[in-house]
């Protein structure tokens, strides 16, 4: 496995200081998550601070940019990059799509296959394989003058990987990406069960190999170094944990496992009462979503749970658990043994 580190959502200036950190202390790259800040500027920064270090959108947000928008700003990063920058898409839900975004809401999954197969097309147009022309039903692009054309670059065979959750946008990756981006919220069975064999079914559909379609996570920690440290780390993770199991999109991981607190969350939270959802999650279901280890047995916790199951892994809310450069270094160092 891969250890990137998550990029905080923050200033430019607090992402720089985190991108030179994390080359310091070894991680393999760094991702940026489009939340209230824009990804690419983020990788935009890290690729000149960090030169080291590979770079992903996990993820950008796909449907409120034209696919050549895109094009652009990914064509640029791998340039910048010398090839190390991957194309992380995600759908998000149609509430943010049209009322945080205003944009317009189709199936997803369709249009996302469109939105990749467009992106490509204008890829292939600057690197001089042909003239634009792409017809779909959500995307039409048929215009690509020298003046708007930045020409081709020496690494032009960009990743793209893209998030799911649900086996419809699983079978996509499987379709035509590189990777996958699990949601942070799942379990081992729901990979393996659902997520694993939706991947292999898409590419069983276009003859390729699943060795070719790699599976990135951010996965929940509970850690520390004590036992209070431990039960603040569990606390914020049940409280996570209950915003996702409450939502409709991610409903499907909770009722795969069996557990019922879907509806009586989805109550609290239409009640606000977003301070009593934490108490909801048991032991069990925190164990099964986030991995559960003292910092010193952390590291081959992580491993034992993901080796084979995962290519690249990240922290999903990275914290403070621990300051010196040291820790962090044996903490990779122990999940890549």
């Amino acid at each position: 496995m891969r250890i990137d580190c998550a990029l905080p959502p923050s200033s430019l200036s607090r992402v720089i200081e985190r991108a030179q950190w994390a080359e310091r202390v070894g991680f393999d790259g760094v991702v940026a998550a489009e939340t209230s800040h824009d990804p690419f500027l983020a990788l935009a920064v890290s690729s000149m601070e960090a030169p080291s270090l590979d770079l992903e959108t996990a993820i950008a947000v796909a449907f409120p940019r034209s696919p050549t928008i895109t094009a652009h700003i990914a064509w640029d990063l791998a340039e910048a990059s010398g090839g190390r920058f991957t194309l992380g898409l995600g759908s998000q839900v149609r509430a943010h799509i049209t009322r945080r975004f205003g944009g317009s809401w189709e199936s997803p999954v369709p249009r996302m296959r469109e939105y990749i197969q467009a992106t490509r097309a204008v890829w292939a147009a600057w690197q001089g394989e042909g003239t634009l022309r792409f017809d779909g039903d959500y995307y039409r692009l048929s215009l690509m003058t020298p003046f708007f054309n930045p020409g081709p670059i020496d690494h032009p065979d960009i990743p793209v990987v893209i998030a799911a959750v649900n086996p419809a946008m699983c079978r996509l990756a499987g379709e035509l990406c590189q990777g996958l981006v699990v949601h942070p919220f799942h379990t081992v069975d729901y990979l393996d069960q659902v997520v694993k064999p939706a991947v292999a079914a898409g590419a069983e559909r276009t003859g390729r190999s699943t060795d070719a379609i790699s599976l990135h996570a951010a996965v929940m920690v509970v850690t520390g170094r004590d036992h209070a440290e431990m039960e603040a780390a569990a606390a914020q993770a049940r409280r996570q944990i209950a915003f996702y199991a409450s939502t409709p999109s991610y409903r499907r991981v909770v009722e795969h496992a069996g557990w019922d607190v879907g509806p009586s969350l989805s109550g609290l939270a239409r009640q606000g009462r977003w301070g009593e959802m934490g108490d909801v999650i048991d032991g069990e279901m925190l164990a099964q979503v986030a991995v559960v280890a003292p910092l010193e047995e952390l590291g081959k916790t992580i491993r034992r749970r993901y080796e084979g199951r995962l290519a690249r892994l990240s922290f999903y809310e990275l914290g403070d658990w621990f300051v010196d450069d040291a820790s962090w270094s044996r903490l990779i160092s122990a999940i890549r043994e």
